[in-house]
């Protein structure tokens, strides 16, 4: 099962002749290629699978992701269930 997150893209540069960006799920930072989003900019969000950016998302439907997130994420605590080591859940979204 894959979970899709949306992050949101704080760098873009080149690497080995690939678009890549530096994405940002709420305080924890990866990277990703972009080649299949070649129209995506700095400060927007995506949803990435296995690496590479598959999709453009607009802000809003970001943070509805992120609100159902923290409510998984609040219900899990609140049954005992651990999330990790430490909870690495997206952040707040504002962020």
């Amino acid at each position: 099962m894959c979970l899709a997150i949306p992050g949101k893209v704080v760098e873009i540069y080149e690497e080995n002749g690939l678009r890549m960006g530096r994405i940002d799920y709420g305080g924890v930072v990866n990277k990703a290629c972009l080649e299949y989003v070649p129209e995506i900019e700095i400060g927007q969000y995506t949803i990435v699978h296995a690496g590479f950016a598959i999709s453009i998302l607009d802000e809003e439907e970001a943070l509805k992701s992120f609100e159902a997130w923290q409510e998984m994420a609040s219900a899990a605590r609140a049954a005992g269930i651990p999330l990790g080591a430490e909870d690495p859940g997206p952040g707040d979204p504002a962020a």
